[in-house]
């Protein structure tokens, strides 16, 4: 689908509320404008309320109060409208487990309409896109949790939505696969002006893809703005340090807050946001020199996207830095 003249990519929500029968309002007053082709990164510690936006916005949830349109279209009063315009890949895919992922395209391709004649090179292009040519014709009962992932995020894209909604699509996915994705959803948007709305887990995924960052916690939106500008509020670098002697890590966690704000590291190590910048290193270091503290080790850290998060939540991202899940990709 290419965009003409009158169609109106843009995710619009103001005073949008979600509760829940005897539970706190998950999603509690927030206002979000998404701009038409841009992809919007939205973080949050589990919780706070991510996904319940995200099944609000694409009509699967009722605002408990507020309203929000996609596409131009309003999610409670025009929901078959907001569907027609839309992609998903959910974090629960829906995928039957005794059909093939070719059998899905097939299906897929059908149910939104696709000419008859294009179903199946369609079908075709986006299983390669995403990797899975090779087990195309392979049931998917038997793919791993990231290959179900790759598949669900290929049929979201068969009718070739205007708005495409992404929440943590990547989980499960191997680095080289990740990366894949990575680009697959900034040419969307870079060259057919799909709109992305894009929670995540990885830290690493907002900072490279997003153009805009909103950080949710307790179901209200605490920062946004482009990555660089969350950085640069955050601003002042930060130094850890570590001692050969464990048993004067809190004596050096005393003596290294002179020099700035304490940072939670939970790695045995001590770090603080310094005052002063990289010009208090020196005076850091004939600290510990004349108290005989001797240093494992001392890392400048640059303002991260973790660093906001932080800030913002008082926590770090539970996914950030995780492992991968070893699934066993084919």
């Amino acid at each position: 689908m290419t965009m003409t003249m009158g169609e109106d990519n843009s995710i619009e929500a103001e005073g949008l509320v979600r509760e829940f029968k005897n539970g706190p309002r998950a999603v509690d007053g927030i206002d979000l404008r998404v701009e038409p082709g841009e992809i919007y990164g939205f973080l949050g510690p589990n919780g706070a309320g991510k996904s319940t936006t995200v099944l609000m916005l694409t009509t699967l949830l009722p605002p408990t109060a507020g309203r929000a349109s996609v596409g131009g279209f309003d999610v409670v009063e025009q929901g078959p409208e907001v569907r027609s315009v839309i992609g998903a890949a959910l974090q629960e895919a829906a995928l039957d487990p005794h059909l093939t992922a070719r059998e899905h395209m097939r299906l897929q391709t059908a149910l939104q309409g696709l000419p008859h004649d294009e179903r199946k090179s369609r079908g075709d292009e986006l299983i390669d896109r995403v990797g899975l040519s090779e087990a195309a014709d392979r049931k998917v009962g038997g793919y791993s949790g990231g290959m179900k992932r790759r598949l669900d995020l290929a049929l979201a894209l068969v009718h070739r939505p205007r708005v495409l909604f992404l929440d943590e699509p990547t989980t499960g996915l191997d680095p080289q696969s990740r990366t894949s994705l990575w680009d697959e959803v900034s040419g969307l948007a870079a060259e057919q002006g799909v709109t992305v709305f894009l929670t995540t887990q990885y830290l690493e995924e907002a900072d490279q893809l997003a153009d805009r960052v909103g950080i949710i916690n307790d179901g209200r939106i605490v920062a946004e703005g482009t990555p660089a500008e969350l950085k640069s509020e955050i601003g002042r670098p930060s130094v850890e340090i570590s001692t050969r002697d464990e048993a004067r890590r809190e004596e050096a966690a005393a003596l290294l807050s002179r020099f700035g704000s304490p940072i939670p590291t939970g790695r045995g190590a001590v770090e603080v946001r310094l005052d002063h910048g990289i010009d208090d290193l020196g005076g850091i270091v004939r600290e510990f020199d004349a108290a005989g503290i001797e240093l494992a080790s001392l890392v400048l850290n640059e303002p991260t996207l973790d660093d906001v998060f932080l800030a913002k939540t008082g926590r770090h991202l539970e996914g950030e830095g995780a492992e991968e899940a070893g699934e066993g990709e084919s």
